[in-house]
C-alpha cells in the first residue's frame, strides 16, 4: 500500500478573493464589481483584467460550458459588469460592460447589456456609491448611469422600501420564471455619437453576403448596433424558438457570415477578419409581421399580442428572449416610417410596440423625430427587474495574470 505521506508535494496554487456579486438584470445575469475592490492590475483596462474576467467567468472553455466558474455557458450569462463612482458630470456611477467569449480567450467591450443595465442601479446602491441622502424611506430613486462602452446615458428608476432597494414584486417579465420588482430604464439619445441612427444613411439597404444571398436589410446603430432582414426573406416565419435555429450549423454560419458582411457595410470594422473578435457587435435579427405561437415556455402569444415578431442572434446563437439593447433598437427601428422593423408592424408612426420573442412578448416606447442630418430618437423606455442571487467574493487561482 502506497504510503501518501511519501510523494513528491505538489506545489499548490493559491486562489484570491475578489468581492463580487452575482445579479440578475432582465433576461441575463453576470458578475458585478466595484472597480476599487478589483486587484490593483485589473484596475486598469488591458490583458490583466480581461484574465481576471475570463477567469472568474470560467473561459476560454473547449467544451463550452464553463463548469470552472460563475458563467451559465450562453451568452445571456457569461457576462461581467464594472461599476465605479463616474468621472462625469451630473452622473451617479460608470458603468462597463464585457461580454466573456464562453470558448474562446477574448472579451468583448464593444457594447452594452440593456438587460444588466436595469441592475446597475439597485447594486450601486447595494455598494454605497449612491449618497444614503438620497435614498428615502419609500419611492423611487433616479441613478444616473454612464455607460462606458457607448459613451451614452441610462437613467435607472429603482424601487425603494423602508430604506432598501425593492427585488421582489408582481412584476412579470417573460424569459424570467419567477416575478420581481418593476425597475423602469431610460436609455437617453441612443444612436450613435454622431447622432446619426443609420449608419449607411438609408432606412434600408441591399446588403450583399457572398455565397448566401442579397438581403433587404435595415442597418440601425440606436441601443445596440443591429441588422434587421425579413423573415421570409431567409427563409423563415418569425416563430422559431432556439432549437429551430441553434440546432442548425448551417444556419449559424449563414447568420455569422451575414453578421460579419453587415458589419463592414455599417462602417463598424474595416477588414471582414475583424468581425471575428468582435462578437457582440453588430446584432442580426429577423422580423415577421405578427402570428399566433407557442413560446419556449408552452404560453401561447396570439397575433393580437404583438405588434411584430423579432428574432436576434447574440454571440452567434439564437438569444432565449430579447437582448436589452435589441429591444431599443427594435424600439428605435419601429418609430421611424418605412424601415423593414416599422413596416412589419404596420407602418406609420409609432411612439411604442410590443413585439413577440421566443419567451413571450415585451413593450417598449419610442419617439422619433426627423432632423437636420436624419432620424433622432430623444429616449427609449422599458420595463425590467433585477436581484442580487448571491454576494461576497469570487475566488480565482493567484497565477491568473500570468
Amino acid at each position: 500500500m502506497t504510503n501518501l505521506t511519501s510523494l513528491p508535494k505538489q506545489d499548490t496554487q493559491l486562489q484570491i478573493k475578489v468581492p463580487a456579486t452575482y445579479m440578475r438584470g432582465g433576461t441575463s445575469k453576470g458578475v458585478f464589481f466595484s472597480l476599487s475592490d478589483l486587484p490593483l492590475e485589473a484596475q486598469i483596462p488591458g490583458k490583466a483584467r480581461d484574465k481576471l474576467l475570463m477567469r472568474v467567468i470560467g473561459s476560454p472553455d473547449p467544451y463550452a460550458k464553463q463548469i470552472d466558474g460563475m458563467g451559465g455557458a450562453t451568452s445571456s450569462t457569461s457576462k461581467t459588469v464594472i461599476v465605479s463612482k463616474s468621472s462625469k458630470a451630473d452622473h451617479d456611477v460608470d458603468y462597463l460592460f464585457g461580454q466573456v467569449s464562453i470558448d474562446k480567450p477574448f472579451v468583448d467591450w464593444s457594447g452594452n447589456c440593456g438587460n444588466l443595465s436595469a441592475a446597475v442601479g439597485p447594486f450601486a446602491i447595494h455598494a454605497d456609491l449612491i449618497p444614503s441622502d438620497r435614498i428615502p424611506e419609500n419611492g423611487i430613486v433616479k441613478v444616473r448611469v454612464w455607460q462606458v462602452n457607448i459613451e451614452k446615458t441610462i437613467e435607472i428608476h429603482v424601487p425603494i422600501i423602508n430604506g432598501l432597494v425593492q427585488e421582489t414584486g408582481e412584476f412579470e417579465l417573460d424569459g424570467v420564471t419567477f416575478p420581481a420588482a418593476e425597475i423602469q430604464v431610460d436609455f437617453l439619445d441612443p444612436a450613435d455619437g454622431d447622432g446619426s441612427m443609420f449608419p449607411t444613411g438609408n432606412l434600408v439597404d441591399d446588403l450583399e453576403v457572398p455565397e448566401v444571398g442579397t438581403f433587404n436589410a435595415t442597418m440601425i446603430n440606436a441601443g445596440i448596433p443591429t441588422i434587421f432582414i425579413d423573415a421570409e426573406a431567409l427563409g423563415y416565419i418569425g416563430t422559431e424558438l432556439q432549437d429551430d435555429i441553434n440546432s442548425d450549423e448551417g444556419a449559424l454560419a449563414r447568420f455569422e457570415r451575414i453578421r460579419a458582411y453587415g458589419a463592414l457595410k455599417m462602417g463598424l470594422i474595416s477588414r471582414l477578419e475583424e468581425a471575428e473578435t468582435r462578437q457582440h457587435t453588430p446584432k442580426v435579427a429577423f422580423v415577421s409581421k405578427p402570428k399566433a405561437y407557442l413560446t419556449s415556455s408552452g404560453k401561447t402569444v396570439t397575433e393580437n399580442d404583438a405588434d411584430v415578431l423579432v428574432r436576434a442572434l447574440s454571440m452567434g446563437k439564437l438569444h432565449h428572449a430579447m437582448m436589452g439593447t435589441a429591444a431599443v433598437a427594435i424600439a428605435s427601428a419601429a418609430s421611424v416610417p418605412n424601415t423593414l422593423v416599422n413596416l412589419a408592424a404596420g407602418g406609420g408612426s409609432k411612439e411604442s410596440v410590443t413585439f413577440g420573442h421566443p419567451s413571450g412578448t415585451l413593450k417598449v416606447g419610442a419617439q422619433a423625430t426627423k432632423a437636420e442630418h436624419g432620424w433622432v430618437v430623444e429616449k427609449v423606455m422599458m420595463s425590467r427587474s433585477a436581484r442580487i442571487l448571491m454576494e461576497g467574493f469570487v475566488r480565482v487561482p493567484s497565477n491568473v495574470f500570468e
